[in-house]
């Protein structure tokens, strides 16, 4: 009965990611000029659905709904800043859009319409405005050491890492989901998300390093770190994510198993596939 019971637990979860991957699939199909079918295929949008519905197995659809919705607008966001913004004023343009709907001004690019739906389920928090300007600002800096050729040092790599995006999304999942203790705590909540997405920056630079080299994306190893030293730092970044996580367990179960799956579900992930579909 007990691999009865388990095997039940998956299916619902892995139910429920069908079901996000709809939602996210039906989101995309409203806007295709923002999301293309090359790279966003339909592997793309099961493995979005995946890891939300594996970090949150209790949740409903609604409930993953804004935190699935702020993982797909920050791949959108990615790309374009990466493989369609042809000079520096054009993305300054397209960033400065974002965060002027952000402060609620009305959007005047396709990603910034996106976003302000987003916007407008979190309730405008500046906590969530400064957390997107915060991961732009990383993607503009990204843009220049590209562009510049330059090589930089781990930790400064490292200061940049909400480029990946991953605190902005988790913090829109906890501003939506309104659970009352992680929002009452969520300066410490924040710290130990700040630290898995360490982690996290660096696992896809490991693990993406050929397509990332391929399409010219920032990555540590592409940066001048060596893999040892990339490795090194994954296994500091996750004991430190463990340490600061383990008092939320008797707190908050459901925020700590969601920080930790972050973490194991991703080190699964990457071990066999990749979030982006071929261009």
């Amino acid at each position: 009965m007990t691999d009865l019971g388990t095997a039940a637990e998956l299916g619902r979860t892995s139910a429920l990611a069908v079901e996000c991957a709809r939602d996210l699939a039906r989101h995309a199909a409203e806007h295709p000029g923002l999301f293309p079918a090359r790279p966003f295929d339909g592997g793309f949008f099961h493995s979005l659905g995946l890891v939300g519905a594996f970090g949150s197995p209790w949740a409903t659809v609604e409930e993953l709904r804004v935190v699935n919705r702020a993982a797909l607008w920050v791949f959108a966001a990615d790309l374009l800043v990466d493989r369609v913004t042809r000079s520096r004023d054009e993305l300054a343009a397209l960033v400065a859009d974002c965060l002027a709907v952000a402060g609620g001004d009305v959007a005047r690019s396709p990603l910034a319409r996106v976003l302000a739906g987003l916007r407008d389920d979190v309730g405008g928090d500046p906590r969530w405005s400064d957390q997107l300007r915060r991961m732009l600002s990383a993607m503009l800096q990204e843009w220049d050491w590209r562009e510049s050729k330059t090589t930089v040092d781990l930790d400064v790599y490292l200061l940049n890492a909400d480029s990946c995006g991953s605190s902005f999304v988790n913090l829109s999942h906890w501003l939506y989901i309104g659970e009352a203790w992680t929002l009452a705590n969520l300066d410490l909540v924040r710290e130990a998300g700040d630290e898995v997405q360490r982690y996290l920056r660096l696992l896809n630079d490991l693990a993406t390093y050929d397509r990332e080299a391929r399409w010219g994306d920032a990555n540590a190893l592409v940066l001048g770190a060596r893999r040892t030293e990339v490795t090194e730092r994954m296994a500091r970044h996750a004991r430190t994510a463990a340490e600061l996580i383990a008092p939320f367990c008797e707190t908050s179960p459901r925020t700590a198993l969601y920080l930790e799956r972050q973490v194991g579900f991703n080190t699964g992930f990457y071990g066999v596939s990749d979030y982006w579909g071929e261009l």
